[in-house]
């Protein structure tokens, strides 16, 4: 009875998920789909036709990948570098670092967006897609240093020392020892930051000004009239597009993701 209770309530939760994708899929193909859709026989991709232009979804898209891949390739350069001391060397402060660093990451967005905005008007960095990228990175790094440093326990310290007797500085050993082991680590990190900023839409929103500069997380707009009304089949169309890049990265990365650290026979007696 307990094990029965406890599919229940994952079938449960698992349609409550798959619901609105449902609604997607069908919204999609409808011409005029409303916010209630009903499975019928009509089936056109009017919808899709409609969103597949440069201004609605190509140019989103590319700006989307930009400010994303941008932002998780600095995060993950940036966190490994800050992991790596953290992880092989013993600090008075270390424990301390590590929990301020965990607090950073349950700081809200939208408490220091406001003097982030006033900042980068006073240095004139406001509709700027390097400068936004490098705040995107900032705000993800507290909890990428964090993922990082635990993977980065996981490599043998003497694989290094084996290493550094040979003469190989710390930046060599990091570079072809223990990157090289913790690449599922990496990817997990990449993805991560990748998916998180694929759907940050306020930061976007608030830093970048001009409408060919924006991603396809604030371009959304553009299927909601100022009267209210909603183009709710060119929304699903447009969701599913913008949906897809990310299922289909992680399903690139499916291997990778799903390995484990192989050290076996690394360390040799």
């Amino acid at each position: 009875m307990r094990r029965l209770a406890v599919h229940g309530a994952l079938a449960v939760v698992a349609v409550a998920f798959l619901l609105p994708f449902g609604w997607l899929l069908v919204a999609s193909v409808q011409p005029g789909a409303a916010m209630s859709a009903e499975v019928t026989g009509e089936v056109s991709l009017a919808n899709f036709r409609d969103v597949l232009d440069a201004d609605t979804v190509f140019r989103p898209m590319w700006n989307s990948f930009v400010l994303s891949g941008g932002t998780a390739l600095l995060t993950v350069a940036l966190a490994v570098l800050a992991a790596y001391p953290l992880s092989r060397f013993r600090t008075t402060f270390g424990r301390s670092f590590l929990y301020a660093v965990l607090f950073a990451t349950g700081l809200p967005i939208t408490a220091v967006m406001v003097p982030v905005y006033a900042m980068y008007s006073r240095i004139d960095l406001v509709d700027s897609t390097p400068a936004t990228i490098l705040f995107m990175s900032a705000s993800s790094l507290p909890f990428a240093v964090w993922m990082m440093k635990n993977f980065m326990d996981n490599v043998p310290i003497s694989l290094e020392e084996a290493a550094w007797t040979d003469g190989a500085g710390w930046l060599q050993s990091l570079w072809r020892i223990v990157l090289p082991l913790m690449v599922p680590g990496l990817a997990v990190v990449l993805i991560f930051t990748f998916v998180l900023q694929w759907g940050n839409f306020f930061v976007p929103f608030i830093l970048l000004l001009s409408p060919e500069k924006q991603p396809a997380s604030v371009t959304i707009y553009t299927f909601f009239t100022q009267y209210g009304a909603v183009a709710y089949g060119r929304l699903a169309a447009f969701s599913i597009l913008y949906t897809a890049p990310v299922v289909l990265l992680y399903s690139a990365l499916s291997k990778v993701l799903g390995g484990a650290f192989s050290l076996t026979g690394a360390v040799k007696g």
